[in-house]
């Protein structure tokens, strides 16, 4: 039964986008029952901006969050996992097949109720949920980007689902995020290196279309190999279509 459920969010010069980030994490956070402990995480990756300002002003009021600060040349990876340990230690005396540990970006808006999907289906006895992350404001990219987009979305689905992994939208019960060593310390794909792993390892996952985010469509993102890498390959490859003639 789970009886904690602990948020991570990374962040780098995220000065403009992490205030609604967590507002919103906050509001989903409130939906679920006064009986489930909380903790929020986050981890600021050598900021130059005011990221740490803003994210310290907007978790103040809550008594088991924290902003931990990084000044080392850590990957996405290491960043996540570091979030993820500080997590657990927060929810210190819950054990860990109790604890849900959700996964987040900084420019990611959670829905209302992100938190309360995600502990229905752990309550099925799952013990990774991927959900769905759509882009924000669509329509100020090309129609033919998001169209490719969407395509290479749609090419991801497999019977037990849709088949995508986002770091911005990853549910996983502490234990088995433990059993398999966590996120590992790689530059990118960390997300679907941990999934893969939990599968592996004959774990329950399951993907889902209920706990849904919206994810910025900016084209210069702060990880690489993420979805501002993809976006602007895309619209690379839009603009040297050949016209017809």
């Amino acid at each position: 039964m789970i009886s904690a459920v602990g948020v991570v969010v990374p962040a780098r010069d995220e000065a403009d986008l992490i205030g609604a980030c967590l507002a919103g994490i906050r509001h989903a956070l409130r939906r679920l029952p006064p009986s489930i402990d909380r903790a929020v995480c986050v981890v600021a990756d050598r900021c130059a901006d005011d990221t740490v300002a803003i994210a310290r002003a907007e978790l103040g009021c809550w008594p088991s969050a924290r902003v931990v600060i990084n000044e080392h040349p850590l990957t996405i990876g290491a960043i996540r996992d570091l979030g993820f340990r500080q997590t657990r230690t927060a929810l210190t005396g819950h054990p860990d097949a109790g604890i849900w540990l959700l996964s987040t970006d900084a420019d990611t808006t959670v829905a209302p109720d992100w938190a309360s999907a995600h502990l229905r289906l752990a309550g099925h006895g799952t013990h990774a949920v991927a959900g769905t992350a759509a882009l924000a404001d669509p329509h100020l990219l090309p129609p033919a980007v998001v169209e490719r987009y969407e395509a290479i979305r749609g090419a991801q689905r497999r019977p037990e689902g849709h088949g995508n992994i986002y770091a911005a939208n990853l549910g996983i019960r502490a234990d088995a995020y433990a059993a398999v060593g966590g996120f590992a310390p790689v530059a990118s794909g960390e997300d679907q290196e941990l999934w893969h792993r939990l599968g592996r390892a004959g774990y329950r996952l399951r993907y889902a279309t209920e706990p849904t985010v919206t994810t910025s469509a900016r084209r210069r993102g702060r990880a690489p190999g993420g979805v501002a890498e993809l976006l602007s390959r895309l619209h690379t490859d839009v603009l040297v279509l050949p016209t017809a003639s």
